[in-house]
């Protein structure tokens, strides 16, 4: 589902755009990418999230994917201010991925799934796309975080298939994505990466 406006002020935000150069840095400490990776954003709003990619992995292209037109057209217009790789946006829903099976070297998630009505299907699209060995980044959030009494009015969440981190990290598992070491979590967030077809 589409962010609403509150959400949409956050997300265009100097300060979460400060939050994701830091979650940026952390998945590179994890696990860096091969050289010419091709890689996937799902839910890419304004286009930060990419350049954030392009800066801290330097990839051979970046496909990003969003509901919202009116985002993928604000991403048009940034881009050409750091079109030092190729950047393909395209209209698409993260639980029909329009892509082939294991296509990209890593796939990025800058808390999106947990907007997904279906966000285990989400998951497993993720794995389809990626390449054996392809790294999924991920930030998710959990009910606590954006369903409490504070925010549950003011944010605009599927209602129903919510999850937490047990349920998450048993997703990953089963869609055969591998969680590294080092992740952190707690009962509001995870951050973290996990591979394809490693145990």
């Amino acid at each position: 589902m589409k962010v609403n406006w509150p959400e949409r002020i956050w997300v265009n935000s100097p300060v979460r755009k400060y939050v994701q150069q830091r979650e940026a840095k952390f998945f590179s400490q994890l696990r860096t990418l091969v050289s010419g990776a091709q890689c996937l954003e799902i839910g890419c709003g304004c286009g930060v999230g990419a350049n954030i990619i392009n800066q801290t992995f330097s990839p051979a292209a970046i496909h990003a994917i969003d509901i919202d037109e009116e985002m993928l057209y604000a991403a048009r217009k940034k881009m050409k201010a750091w079109n030092t790789v190729p950047l393909h946006l395209l209209a698409a829903d993260a639980q029909e991925l329009p892509f082939p099976d294991q296509c990209f070297d890593a796939v990025f998630n800058y808390g999106i799934i947990h907007h997904l009505e279906n966000w285990q299907k989400g998951v497993e699209e993720i794995s389809r796309v990626l390449k054996d060995d392809g790294t999924f980044y991920f930030e998710e959030i959990y009910p606590p975080l954006y369903a409490n009494p504070l925010f549950r009015h003011i944010l605009d969440h599927p209602k129903d298939n919510r999850f937490h981190g047990p349920q998450f990290r048993e997703a990953l598992a089963e869609s055969g994505l591998n969680l590294l070491n080092g992740y952190k979590e707690s009962r509001f967030a995870i951050l973290g990466a996990a591979v394809k077809g490693r145990s």
